[in-house]
């Protein structure tokens, strides 16, 4: 399965990345050039779009922890999809992750 970057236009300073499909280390490049441009223009929030995710691995953990780390407001729009709500729960990340169930409710924070 191939994996999609979508970049909604901003609204109010937030910055939607919609990501589809599977990621891995191979597979991060669109992903991580969105979140860099995102940090770079300096928005207000960035929300990523998990709901469509298929397969992730802890790459794509790591690229969504460094993300955080630029201090840039991440929020993450579920529903969690199983695998990846599976990661979380094993990695303990939904502790340190703002999880809302849509883009719209993530919008409204």
């Amino acid at each position: 399965m191939e994996q999609h970057v979508t970049v909604l236009p901003d609204i109010d300073g937030v910055r939607v990345i919609t990501c589809t499909g599977e990621y891995d280390q191979d597979t991060l490049a669109p992903f991580r050039q969105a979140v860099d441009q995102a940090v770079a223009d300096r928005v207000r929030r960035i929300v990523v779009d998990v709901s469509g995710i298929a397969f992730a691995d802890s790459s794509m953990l790591n690229e969504m922890v460094r993300l955080l780390r630029t201090g840039c407001p991440l929020v993450l729009a579920g529903p969690l999809p199983p695998q990846l709500a599976r990661l979380f729960e094993l990695t303990s990340a939904h502790q340190i992750f703002t999880i809302t169930d849509s883009v719209d409710a993530a919008r409204a924070l």
